[in-house]
């Protein structure tokens, strides 16, 4: 132990003083470079190191996607990383302490990026945003953040959170002045949808597949707008600008290729749907968490969707060290 206390000692020391002009700023999480291989990826992909990104979650299949511009504007797919643990069940958060994590379409700027969290590093997701708000959401600091363990966020474990931290704040530096995040509750296929059209949820969830068509057809970042208390895709910038909450929506109508997608998709679910037996639709959770109560052990193992291999306390199981910069020195 001694011995490599004296190494990280050493390696701190030539960093701060060598001629690159290494600080010791550079060598915090927040700072840390982008790994090799991931770098590798970025330019064997045709994108840039600081090229535009847009995050994608999936709750049921606990996927983070990391979108990054290429060369022809277009999205591609970077990096999809499992989800540490997220809370709460499928649909939409609502209020402050249901411990809900959010689903809809977010906007991240660079003052969301927040290096001095608890739990290592953390985005805000910007939950509520306008959407939520007209519609009554309440909730405030709900991130993608390290540590494994949720109470309404994506929390990742500490390599991951980094890694998407600094794709973040490489596409900042880049000059992208905000990315978005696109939460949905499971992959938009038609067969998801037939699963799950006896939930709540599912006028919700159809909403949010419109601006999931527009992208996986297009591979363009849908505007997003709110009007009449919902959302609203594919409109210019400049429309969706004028939009108020609840305000009339102007008349939608979608690109050729994505009407042609949403209808065949429509389609295919009601094929699905009607070939379902009763047993295969997927169940409507009956966990209820009265807010603003303490949570029981076993409401929290109810609730929290987590990986294996962490603790509720987001600890490695087996007492493995976090793999943060610097933390195999000490």
């Amino acid at each position: 132990m001694f011995v490599r206390r004296v190494v990280a000692a050493i390696f701190v020391a030539v960093c701060l003083f060598s001629v690159s002009g290494c600080k010791y700023d550079d060598l915090l999480p927040a700072n840390a470079p982008l790994p090799s291989d991931l770098a590798a990826a970025i330019k064997a992909q045709g994108m840039g190191v600081h090229s535009p990104i847009l995050v994608r979650l999936y709750k049921e299949d606990s996927d983070l996607e990391i979108w990054k511009q290429k060369t022809d504007g277009t999205f591609g797919l970077l990096k999809t990383y499992k989800i540490c643990a997220w809370s709460g069940k499928l649909g939409p958060k609502t209020k402050e302490g249901d411990r809900q994590a959010p689903e809809g379409f977010y906007t991240v700027t660079p003052g969301q990026l927040n290096p001095n969290s608890n739990y290592h590093l953390a985005i805000n997701i910007g939950y509520p945003n306008q959407y939520d708000r007209v519609n009554g959401g309440t909730g405030s600091s709900l991130m993608i953040h390290g540590s494994c363990n949720s109470s309404g966020c994506y929390a990742m474990d500490d390599a991951q959170v980094q890694e998407i931290y600094a794709l973040a704040r490489d596409a900042f530096e880049g000059g992208q002045r905000a990315f978005q995040i696109q939460a949905y509750p499971f992959r938009m296929t038609p067969k998801n949808m037939a699963r799950h059209r006896n939930s709540e949820h599912y006028a919700f969830w159809q909403m949010l597949k419109k601006g999931s068509d527009y992208f996986e057809t297009t591979h363009l970042q849908p505007n997003v707008g709110v009007c009449q208390k919902h959302y609203i895709f594919d409109q210019t910038a400049e429309t969706v600008a004028s939009l108020t909450p609840t305000g009339p929506c102007p008349s939608v109508q979608a690109p050729p290729q994505v009407a042609a997608k949403s209808a065949s998709d429509a389609a295919e679910e009601q094929k699905i749907a009607e070939s379902l037996s009763p047993s295969e639709f997927a169940e409507t959770s009956t966990f209820t968490y009265k807010t603003g109560q303490p949570i029981t052990p076993e409401a929290y193992a109810q609730e929290q969707h987590r990986r294996q291999g962490f603790d509720r306390l987001g600890n490695r199981v087996g007492g493995e060290k976090s793999s943060s910069f610097l933390a195999s020195f000490f």
